[in-house]
Order: C-alpha cells, then sequence, then structure tokens
C-alpha cells in the first residue's frame, strides 16, 4: 500500500513538473492570429491582448485581413490560431482538417448605415433584405467590400435573399472597394452610398459625417465569431501550446470576462458567449 502511494505520488509530481515545463516553454513565445479587419478596427484587440499576454506571458500578432482571407492565410501555415466571423467557413476549415475544434467566442451584429438624404427611404427598418430590394429598386449607390470578408459574404447572402444579382451591377449604383471595413466605410461616405458594416467598427468609426444607422435590429445581421487553433497535423510549424493557451484563454472566464468590459463611449461593442468550460 505505502509502495502504491508513493508512486501515485510521484506520478503526480510527475504531472505537475510536466504541466509547469508546458507553461514555461509556452511562455516568452510569440504566435500569429489571422483575424478579421472589425476585430482589429474596433480596437478589441488593442485592449484584450495586453491582458492575454500579462497573464501567459505569449506575444500576439494579429493580421488583421477580410475572413476569407485570412482562412487562407491559415491553410498556407501562414498563422497559430484563426478568429474569424464566418460559421459555414470555420466549420468547412475545422472538418478539411486545417484547425482544431471550432469555438464560439463573442457576437455581435451588423448595420446598414447610409447617408441622412436616404435616397432609398429606408431608415428605421429594422427589415434587412427589404430594404436592400428598395436600395436595388431605387439604384441608390451600395458601397460593398467585395473582399470574401466575413461582412461580405453575409451581405452577398442577404442581396441573394431580395432576388438581386449585386454583381451584375458592379461599376454601377453597386460599388465594389476590394477593402476591409473602415476604408469602406470612408469610401461609402465620399461617394454618399449605402454601405454594411458591424456594428463595432460603425461605432469606432470616427469619419461619420451625415451617415447614420439606417437599418438594424433584424435576426439576420447576427454576427458571431469563433476561433480555432490552425491544426498541427497540417501546418508542423504552428507553436501549438502557446496557440491552445490563447484559445483557452478566450473561451475561459478571463478572456470572457475582458471582451464584455471592452466598451467605446459607454457601448459594449461585442457579448461574450463561448459555451462555459
Amino acid at each position: 500500500m505505502d509502495f502504491n502511494r508513493r508512486q501515485f505520488g510521484f506520478g503526480l509530481a510527475v504531472a505537475a513538473v510536466m504541466t509547469a515545463t508546458g507553461m514555461v516553454q509556452a511562455a516568452g513565445q510569440s504566435i500569429i492570429v489571422q483575424s478579421t479587419t472589425s476585430t482589429q478596427n474596433s480596437g478589441l484587440f488593442d485592449y484584450i491582448l495586453p491582458i492575454f499576454e500579462k497573464a501567459r506571458g505569449i506575444k500576439v500578432n494579429v493580421v488583421a485581413v477580410g475572413t476569407g482571407q485570412a482562412i487562407k492565410n491559415a491553410q498556407n501555415c501562414d498563422g497559430d490560431v484563426l478568429f474569424v466571423h464566418a460559421k459555414l467557413a470555420e466549420e468547412k476549415f475545422v472538418a478539411e482538417g486545417y484547425g482544431l475544434a471550432r469555438h464560439d467566442i463573442m457576437y455581435n451584429d451588423f448595420v446598414i448605415v447610409g447617408p441622412v438624404a436616404d435616397p432609398a427611404e429606408i431608415t428605421g427598418s429594422n427589415e434587412a433584405v427589404v430594404s436592400l430590394k428598395k436600395i436595388a429598386d431605387a439604384k441608390a449607390p451600395f458601397a460593398s467590400r467585395g473582399d470574401d470578408s466575413g461582412t461580405h459574404k453575409k451581405e452577398l447572402s442577404l442581396w441573394n435573399e431580395a432576388g438581386v444579382d449585386a454583381k451584375a451591377a458592379s461599376g454601377t449604383w453597386y460599388r465594389e472597394t476590394g477593402s476591409g471595413m473602415g476604408a469602406t466605410l470612408n469610401a461609402s461616405v465620399g461617394m454618399g452610398a449605402y454601405t454594411m458594416s458591424d456594428r463595432a467598427t460603425w461605432i469606432a468609426f470616427k469619419n461619420k459625417g451625415d451617415f447614420k444607422i439606417v437599418v438594424e435590429g433584424d435576426e439576420a445581421m447576427f454576427n458571431q465569431y469563433g476561433i480555432m487553433q490552425v491544426n498541427p497535423a497540417k501546418c508542423p510549424n504552428v507553436k501549438a501550446e502557446a496557440a491552445s493557451s490563447f484559445v483557452d484563454w478566450v473561451i475561459g472566464t478571463d478572456g470572457q470576462a475582458a471582451i464584455a468590459s471592452f466598451k467605446l463611449d459607454g457601448q459594449q461593442l461585442f457579448f461574450p458567449n463561448a459555451a462555459a468550460k
């Protein structure tokens, strides 16, 4: 009995040393997170990453591009973690073996913004599809990101529901910027064109001019974010321990609290909804 107890105690000690060693190995490392322009433009990463780095000793470098490009970059092994907002594409990324388990992180919503003049007469609507159809019927200018981002994917799905082939109108009333959300908002204001934005980037955007939110509150404009570690089996260069530490922190109590506490002008920009761990 005494031998078994000593053996058990030795096993616990070894496990503790291994765990501590893993933590030491991860601390001091840096990882690359492939993410979206909305998480960067809104200021979320500037707020939460110093909290994470202080807690875990791991430096996080963010590549902020459209979700489609972020996924391509991760598939090319140019990152350790993927943090984006296009759930179907994320699930495909995992199903094809490029990522480990996908986790919900947080949500907010999309809004349609436009000039006070409102040529399509959609101000106050909470029906995105109906409003987009009115924009198309009025041939009112609309600025699209056109960059295969999560926002662009959502926008195209809504045009499809509206029965509008927006791409066929490219170069006329429908104008594709091929840019991130901040640049597209700038172009939109400059052209007097409607556009669709995630709410966080709109709140953080400084050059609003006479623009305002004209359509909001539609369940179809729900905006879910997800996170997943890039699979080391596909990408042997992945810093697995450090990447796992970041994912665990983001979906854990501390990371979720940090996301919830991020505010601009007293407004909460993202709402954490990771499953309890």
